[in-house]
Parts: C-alpha cells; structure tokens; sequence
C-alpha cells in the first residue's frame, strides 16, 4: 500500500466521502451556460437515486481506485522540492492527475454490461476532462487536509 493509501485508511471515511460530495457539489454548481444547465438537472435527477445516496454511494465505492490512482502522484509530491502543498503539486501535474482518475472511470465505462452506460459515457468524456481538471485544486485540498505531508 502506498503512503496515501495508508494515510486515508486510517482517516475517518465518512468525513472523506462527505468531503468529496462537496467537491462533487461545488463543481456541479459552478457550471454555467447551457451545458451547466444540462449537467446540473442531470446531476439533480441522479442525486435522487438510491433514496438521496447515490452520489455519496459512488463516491464511497471510487475512493480507494481513485486513491490509488492518485498515490505515484502524492508519493512524487512527498519526493519533490519545491512544493509546500500537494494541492501547488497536482496543479501544475494536472494533466498526469486528470488522466489517472479518469482512467478509474474509462475502466469502469469499458467493463460494463449496459450498453447504454458505455455510449454515454463515451459521449462525455471530452467534457469530462475539462470538470476533472477544474476539480483538481479542491482534490489537493481535501489530500492536504486527510494527508498533510
């Protein structure tokens, strides 16, 4: 296990996974136009499911992949000089950090069942990259926050 890994595990997972909602939350709510309209009725329609824990279901489910996928990241962090944040860090490794999380749910995408499921998120994941990336110093900040170096 890695030292990120090690560190969240032993952090209080409820508060990790309202932590993440709330990234989840603010980024959904920071859209605007007629995208961000789109994405916040859907996020709306999906927050319903699952008696109001849909979002906070997925997030509990992703946190150790996305964990993972963020440990080189945060172990390179640790290794540096330079950097007095792992949030400075990942921002200006924001193209490595959006394409490890994203191959969290690229994996996911490919091995489902739905065929629906894949041709949609296939449709989004241009966009995707965009709403990881934006996302990116909030995730730096809840690291910081569970794992300070």
């Amino acid at each position: 296990m890695s030292k990120l890994q090690d560190i969240l595990a032993d952090a209080d997972r409820r508060e990790l996974v309202d932590d993440v909602v709330s990234i989840i939350d603010d980024e959904v709510a920071s859209k605007g136009g007629f995208g961000g309209v789109a994405l916040k009725t859907g996020y709306k329609a999906v927050k319903r499911l699952r008696n109001g824990r849909m979002i906070e279901d997925a997030a509990d489910a992703l946190l150790d992949d996305f964990t993972r996928a963020l440990a080189p990241l945060y172990d390179d962090y640790l290794e540096s000089d330079g950097y007095s944040t792992f949030e400075a860090y990942i921002d200006e490794h924001d193209r490595r950090a959006t394409d490890a999380l994203l191959s969290i749910t690229d994996d996911k995408a490919e091995d489902a069942d739905n065929q629906i499921l894949r041709k949609t998120y296939s449709k989004l994941r241009g966009s995707a990259e965009g709403h990881v990336k934006d996302a990116l110093p909030a995730v730096g900040q809840l690291i910081d926050e569970h794992a300070p170096a």
